[in-house]
């Protein structure tokens, strides 16, 4: 019996939880069953169309004077006399008188040579009357050969001392007109190095000037860039209507900029840098224009370049871009779709490139690791794309990508000036650029 009750428990402690399991199931609440709700991804998106926008190449240079010189005596002599633009920072007309030298000297050398004038004439109305007496004892038979011979050397002679005198007249009153110096151009003093009292030696600088009609910046433009500008290559010729030019930099505490244009090309490429150098030129840099500071000799400025009017052309912030190649947008039915692109040039912050836009689609910025073409999204759509820049750069939780900033000329990492990037030309027919 024992031995039976044994083989018979397991049996029974199975049939007691499987009675216990039934009565579970039949007195279990009702549960309602439907698919779980559907979570959609939030991604910020923009709304762009395409429309025209002017292209610019953008350089950096320094503000150079066109002209600029050393004021040097042509005679020596004690300085007399220093005008007061003759200073550090002096401005002063052309033809301006800035230095004069002692007069005594030059002035007695020209007296001198008026009175060695007036004995040289004297001695060559002699010479002469004797030629011409001889000449008619001659023809009469009177006078010997030689006798005429050595009149006509005499007279030659005289004639020689006379045109010496006279070369010696002008020469004199030439060195008493140089002990006045007079500005060249009209211009401004850099720096000068003399004072009244000094002995000034010929040939001595005594102070740097340079012009102020316009002044010139010399700007690095990379090759592939010149596309963008309607510029005649290596011709070294001035323009007579280049492209406008913009330059800008924060001087006396402001924001300033000026107006000018480009006027020439250098002839070479630089071996360094491996760019082409351009010429910009402002006009009347010191000029009083109402808000516009002066353009100052030696200013770090900034340019800006106006290239052709592209047309048609998207632009998006640069960092919505995937691979270069490729750009999310959300379609109107709110799902997102890959977008093969071509990109035209990268321009600081924003990329311009040439896509066809379905109706109602909108480019997604937030960045978006993985993803199923056709996937539902919640899309928040932007104020406009200068707004979806600053939000790539602030919102890290976005997932996007910040832009890169464009290295400056002068700084250690810097292989070329802050110009935009440029993936191949862009002609003013098939580019353009339109912001929402």
């Amino acid at each position: 019996m024992t031995r039976r009750r044994k083989l018979l428990l397991p049996f029974v402690v199975l049939a007691a939880a499987l009675l216990g399991g039934a009565a579970l199931l039949a007195t279990a609440p009702d549960v309602p069953t439907g698919r779980p709700p559907e979570t959609l991804r939030a991604v910020r998106v923009i709304d762009v169309q395409p429309g025209p926008l002017p292209l610019f190449v953008r350089s950096q240079g320094t503000v150079a004077p066109r002209t600029e010189s050393e004021l040097i005596p042509e005679v020596s002599g004690r300085a007399v006399w220093t005008s007061p633009s003759l200073v550090s920072g002096g401005f002063f007309a052309e033809g301006e008188p800035l230095l004069r030298v002692e007069r005594a000297d030059y002035e007695t050398a020209l007296a001198r040579a008026k009175a060695n004038l007036a004995r040289s004439q004297g001695e060559w109305e002699h010479a002469k009357a004797q030629l011409d007496r001889r000449e008619e004892l001659a023809r009469q038979g009177v006078a010997s050969s030689s006798q005429l011979d050595d009149a006509r050397r005499q007279s030659r002679v005289a004639r020689a001392a006379l045109d010496e005198s006279e070369a010696a007249l002008r020469q004199a009153r030439r060195d008493l007109s140089r002990t006045e110096i007079a500005a060249p151009f009209a211009g401004r003093v850099r720096d000068e190095r003399v004072d009244v009292g000094q002995f000034l030696s010929r040939g001595q600088p005594v102070a740097s000037l340079y012009a102020t009609d316009y002044v010139e910046v010399r700007l690095p433009i990379p090759d592939h860039e010149l596309a963008y500008l309607d510029l005649p290559l290596f011709s070294g010729a001035a323009l007579a209507e280049g492209p406008a030019v913009t330059l800008r930099a924060r001087f006396a505490g402001r924001d300033q900029a000026w107006s000018g244009r480009i006027v020439r090309t250098e002839g070479e490429i630089d071996p360094k840098s491996r760019m082409v150098h351009v010429i910009a030129r402002v006009e009347d840099p010191y000029g009083q224009t109402e808000g516009r500071a002066p353009l100052a000799i030696g200013l770090f400025v900034e340019a800006e370049i106006a290239g052709p009017v592209a047309e048609d052309v998207l632009v998006v912030p640069r960092g919505a871009l995937r691979d270069r190649r490729n750009l999310l947008i959300v379609d109107s039915e709110d799902r997102l779709q890959l977008l093969p692109v071509e990109l035209l040039r990268l321009e600081r912050d924003d990329a311009l490139i040439r896509a066809t836009l379905e109706e109602g689609a909108r480019v997604c910025i937030s960045q978006v690791d993985s993803f199923v073409p056709g996937m539902r999204v919640k899309p928040e759509l932007l104020a406009d794309a200068d707004g979806a820049a600053e939000t790539l750069q602030a919102a890290p939780d976005s997932g996007a990508r910040a832009p890169r900033a464009v290295p400056e000329v002068g700084t250690p990492d810097a292989a070329a000036p802050s110009a935009p990037e440029s993936l191949g030309p862009v002609s003013s027919e098939t580019a353009g650029k339109a912001r929402s």
